[in-house]
């Protein structure tokens, strides 16, 4: 990985946790992941979508959906985005859509992928 690829992930992680951000992610791995790099506000899909949805949809106004950049998460994530945006939260694809660019595929890896 080159540098300025770990510096902009590194900038774009400092952002969320400026803003403190809600990131949602698929599970508990994820979460250890983020929480290893400095993002606390983390909230893993142990519930159905429409509740994960419901929960978030009444206190956020913006949060970072950061499922995997397989199959599986990307059709997760297109149901939230679409089911959040329906509340008016704004989804900030900022990471995920850098992520993309990368070789990481799995949010539980960031961590290991940036050291």
């Amino acid at each position: 990985m080159a540098v300025e690829e770990s510096e902009q992930i590194k900038e774009l992680l400092e952002e969320i946790k400026q803003k403190n951000l809600l990131v949602i992610v698929e599970g508990i791995k994820d979460v250890r992941a983020l929480n290893a790099l400095g993002i606390v506000n983390v909230m893993s899909l142990k519930k159905p979508l429409f509740a994960v949805v419901e929960d978030v949809a009444f206190k956020e106004k913006e949060v970072v959906l950061l499922t995997d950049l397989d199959d599986e998460g990307k059709k997760l994530y297109h149901e939230l985005s679409v089911n959040l945006q329906k509340f008016g939260v704004k989804i900030n694809n900022h990471l995920r859509e850098f992520l993309f660019k990368t070789q990481l595929r799995q949010i539980e890896g960031l961590a290991t992928y940036l050291a």
